[in-house]
């Protein structure tokens, strides 16, 4: 038996942050998450089951992979497997326009585009909640690029076995866009995993961002469908350096940002300064977000350019949700 599909999914950036996890296992995060799937930036993972293949491969941006990563793509195969019937092993061609492991939620787009890509080759039928699950339960943050738009993720709940990511708004709710400051193109020195693991178990902030963070979604959320920028940058804001603060409190410090990411969150506070609606976010890595109007996007974007360290920028607008694109024999 060989079968194949291609699927594409796009990264999320999360306006209220997700971090940390439950104790219940299951993967379930630890407070409720809203994210914007973001067009202008790609995976595309193409998954063959092949009954030759002897192991799972992967190939990750043309480079055989190996370790954690084949650890992490096998055990999504597993439960496809499971619950296909197919023994088959798989060999996934998986490769990002933008960069890898470096806070720009390139895992959540890569297993949202294998949860799609495997179940649609292992001949399963998932609605869209069901392929959101599966992929949560690799990658929490992946649940939410299933979806279009933007779209939330509850906390875990004991008991929970099941979570899927909703929908909140289509991306044609409100012309944002999200203003990506790159400045670093080489993956981060700790993955989001492991620093979140770290603050949890050391931080003395943890508890309180626990606490706290239901309060930040639910005002991202407000601002967000009443398209009232007044209330959703500043919730936006918090939310993001909340998260940092009780990881800059672990012992020892997780620290994401570089002196780039700081020269870069002065010029965002200089350009609301200015007149211009212009937030930031930032995910477990050094990259700077800027939250702003569609119409502000190039003006802003011109600006964060000039930041020293900076070493490009990407526009990207609220995008589709992760599909298959391609089939082969």
């Amino acid at each position: 038996m060989i079968s194949t599909k291609v699927a594409v999914a796009h990264p999320n950036i999360a306006l209220a942050k997700y971090w940390g996890k439950r104790a219940y296992g299951h993967n379930l995060p630890a407070v409720p998450s809203l994210s914007v799937t973001l067009a202008g930036m790609a995976t595309t993972t193409k998954v063959t089951f092949d009954d030759d293949l002897a192991a799972d491969e992967l190939v990750l941006n043309g480079s055989p992979a190996s370790g954690e990563p084949l650890t992490r793509v096998t055990n999504l195969l597993d439960r496809v497997r499971l619950r296909s019937g197919v023994r088959a092993k798989a060999r996934v061609e998986s490769s990002n326009d933008f960069p890898t492991a470096s806070g720009l939620a390139s895992s959540a787009s890569a297993f949202a585009a294998l949860a799609v890509a495997a179940s649609a080759a292992a001949g399963l039928d998932l609605d869209v909640a069901e392929r959101s699950d599966l992929a949560r339960k690799t990658s929490v943050s992946a649940a939410r690029s299933l979806f279009g738009g933007f779209c939330e993720l509850r906390a875990g709940r004991e008991g929970d076995e099941t979570l899927a990511a909703a929908e909140v708004a289509p991306k044609t709710h409100w012309d944002l866009a999200v203003v990506v400051a790159v400045t670093r193109e080489g993956p981060k020195d700790v993955g989001s995993s492991e620093g979140m693991k770290h603050t949890s178990l050391t931080s003395p902030y943890f508890p309180a961002w626990v606490e706290s963070a239901p309060a930040m979604f639910e005002t991202v959320k407000r601002g967000l469908l009443a398209r009232d920028f007044s209330v959703l940058g500043p919730a936006v804001e918090q939310s993001a350096l909340a998260m940092h603060a009780a990881a800059l409190a672990a012992a020892p410090a997780t620290i994401y940002f570089t002196g780039a990411t700081l020269e870069a969150v002065l010029e965002v506070r200089r350009i609301r300064a200015s007149g211009l609606d212009a937030y930031l976010t930032i995910d477990a890595g050094p990259h700077v977000k800027v939250v702003t109007r569609g119409e502000l996007a190039t003006e802003v974007a011109k600006r964060m350019e000039q930041v020293p360290g900076v070493l490009r920028t990407i526009i990207a607008r609220p995008g589709d949700g992760a599909r298959v694109v391609e089939s082969g024999a």
